[in-house]
């Protein structure tokens, strides 16, 4: 099913143009792929979105002519060949004189033609967009929600899959297959999958390494569905665990499970990072943690707010989607990671992944 349309792109055009007062400007360039989705529905890889208080312009080349007029019916096509006089005239068009621009979404190059335009005033904007992504409608929520399912019956999988003799590469493959069939329209990023001590490693690439018996076995995936994201990660032992992956498994589970009991709307991120740091500290391991406690994610799989106890704190808002995920590595040994995907409420979180924590083979 495509969810495309059911995302009111009108209503996101007006949140966006009230925004205009207080980054004193009167038109805004969208030139991030993602943002550019967002607000227009428009999913070409190539555009530019033009914002004015009266118009709404994709500009984009003659690819996406057809495909424009029914993903994206708010807007005005310009005809765009990516010339530096299309350029001018999509300006021009335009007749703005403090246009904003997204500075994380440029490069120099297209900066410096850009700023050739005497006449304008850019308005450098560090972020734009991304502050309106990140609490989720019940439309977004509801797609989530499907690709986290998908997520789910495909860690499922693992357990039947992975025997001795398979390789990481091989692994990943059938996982992906498994997604693909059952729904996904891709991957949400490239499959982690770590075996022994290559589970060290937070984001290893699947390679050639065969499953043996008393290895860990490390597995990140999510599914892509209608361009939203879902994140999942789950640990397991092959043959019969040992006393130490049960304890560091089950520390890195309560650590975890102390974040979805405590995190609540108004908690800042540097202190829900800090419910999960601190347990893992508290038995020795604090070294052993050191990536950021989880994100949030919609259309990109990493999105403000990050859970991070060295990002400036961010204020945490009912209807984020947000993963938790605290892991400790051990060189030569192996790590554990355990994430879920969970959707703060007014009273908490609420879970969208639902796959058991089953960490033998």
């Amino acid at each position: 099913m495509n969810h495309q349309n059911t995302h009111n792109h009108a209503a996101r055009l007006h949140v966006v143009r009230q925004q205009f007062t207080t980054w004193q400007i009167d038109a805004l360039l969208i030139t991030g792929s993602t943002n550019r989705r967002w607000l227009s529905g428009f999913t070409g890889s190539n555009g530019r979105l033009l914002i004015t208080p009266t118009k709404a312009i994709l500009a984009t080349d003659s690819r996406y002519y057809d495909q424009m007029t029914y993903e994206a019916p708010e807007f005005e096509l310009f005809k765009d060949q990516r010339r530096p006089e299309d350029t001018v005239a999509l300006l021009d068009y335009a007749r703005a004189k403090r246009i904003g621009l997204e500075a994380n979404h440029i490069t120099l190059a297209d900066a410096r033609l850009l700023q050739k335009q005497a006449d304008i005033t850019w308005v450098e904007l560090s972020a734009s967009l991304e502050q309106f992504r990140s609490i989720k409608t019940e439309s977004e929520i509801e797609i989530i929600q499907t690709a986290a399912n998908i997520t789910d019956q495909t860690m499922a999988q693992v357990r039947k899959i992975a025997r001795p003799g398979i390789t990481e590469a091989m692994l990943a493959w059938e996982l992906e297959k498994h997604m693909r069939e059952n729904g996904a329209n891709a991957t949400a990023f490239d499959i982690i999958v770590a075996f022994g001590a290559n589970s060290a490693l937070p984001h290893h690439h699947p390679g050639n390494k065969r499953l043996n018996v008393d290895d860990i076995v490390l597995v990140d995936i999510g599914a892509d569905v209608d361009g939203y994201k879902s994140d999942l990660t789950r640990t397991f032992y092959l043959g019969s665990p040992s006393d130490e992956f049960l304890f560091r498994y089950n520390l890195v589970k309560s650590a975890k499970t102390a974040v979805l009991e405590k995190c609540r709307p108004g908690m800042d991120s540097k202190a829900v990072d800090a419910i999960a740091r601190n347990v893992i500290k508290a038995a020795g391991c604090g070294d052993q943690f050191g990536h950021s406690l989880g994100h949030n994610l919609g259309l990109d799989i990493h999105e403000d707010p990050y859970l991070s106890n060295i990002r400036p704190p961010t204020l945490l808002h009912a209807n984020m989607v947000i993963t938790i995920e605290p892991g400790v590595y051990f060189t030569g040994w192996g790590g554990i990671r355990l994430e879920d995907l969970a959707l703060l409420t007014p009273n908490g979180f609420k879970l969208l992944s639902h796959a058991p924590h089953t960490p033998h083979i």
